[in-house]
């Protein structure tokens, strides 16, 4: 992890961190929903949920598996997250200071690792997807939730582009394709479970992590010069302003 990144990943989200506790995009949603259900689970599981942020993921699972380790390298999300499992009564959960691409636990210790709306702040996604594969048991599942980046080099950039300029900790989204070379190469197996469209709201959007108004300024000026292939891609029009929508998938990765 890259000092000067990983700095800007605690300053950008340890000051939103009460803003990503209440998002509502993060806390529920047909995402998480479907995490749930594809873990099968049977309540003896230990779950790692990797870039916990404000704890959603993890205390989703709580309740259904014998113990979630919560790990974020933001101690304001660690502290947002331990104050929502004391709200919910839930003593089952540790909270952990770290880092995606050194886990700091013994191999196959877990069944089940978890990565929601995180990966796309990995700086070495294909060290964090073999750090996640390490940790698991064998027969154990890696379920990784995130912005999926678009096929097309046009729109992929345009949307990695906004990202940036919203939140500069923002390191890009992958595609499906290179997920699925990065779960092979760490020897997992991989499955496409869903997609969805993930409307967003412009200004909720900014807000969450306090983007500055200049940099909110070049957002809609790079959005009004979008060409047609990208504002049909992103579904913007101007009957709904700068709302868009992004892609988002949840992969599976089955540890041989």
């Amino acid at each position: 992890m890259s000092l000067d990144l990983g700095e800007s990943i605690r300053r950008q989200f340890g000051a939103a961190a009460a803003n990503y506790a209440a998002s509502g995009v993060h806390t529920g949603g047909p995402n998480l929903d479907a995490m749930l259900e594809r873990a099968s689970l049977r309540g003896n599981e230990r779950v790692l949920d990797v870039g916990c942020g404000a704890g959603h993921t993890a205390l989703a699972f709580a309740p259904h598996v014998a113990e979630v380790v919560a790990l974020d390298m933001t101690q304001e999300m660690l502290d947002e997250a331990a104050r929502l499992a004391r709200q919910r009564g839930l003593a089952n959960v540790a909270f952990q200071h770290g880092f995606a691409e050194e886990l700091p636990f013994p191999d196959g210790s877990f069944e089940i690792v978890t990565s929601r709306f995180c990966a796309h702040h990995y700086a070495d996604p294909a060290r964090a997807t073999r750090e996640a594969a390490r940790v698991l048991h064998a027969g154990g599942r890696y379920l990784l939730v995130d912005c999926i980046a678009l096929e097309d080099p046009v729109q992929d950039t345009y949307l990695n582009a906004l990202e940036v300029l919203r939140d500069p900790s923002h390191v890009r989204d992958a595609s499906v394709s290179q997920w699925f070379a990065m779960f092979a190469a760490a020897g997992l197996a991989q499955t496409l479970v869903a997609r969805w469209k993930l409307r967003l709201e412009f200004e909720p959007w900014l807000a969450r992590i306090g983007t500055p108004r200049s940099l909110a300024e070049g957002i809609r000026s790079l959005m009004d010069a979008a060409p047609r292939e990208v504002r049909e891609a992103l579904e913007l029009s101007e009957a709904t302003g700068y709302d868009f929508t992004i892609p988002v998938a949840l992969i599976e990765g089955l540890r041989r």
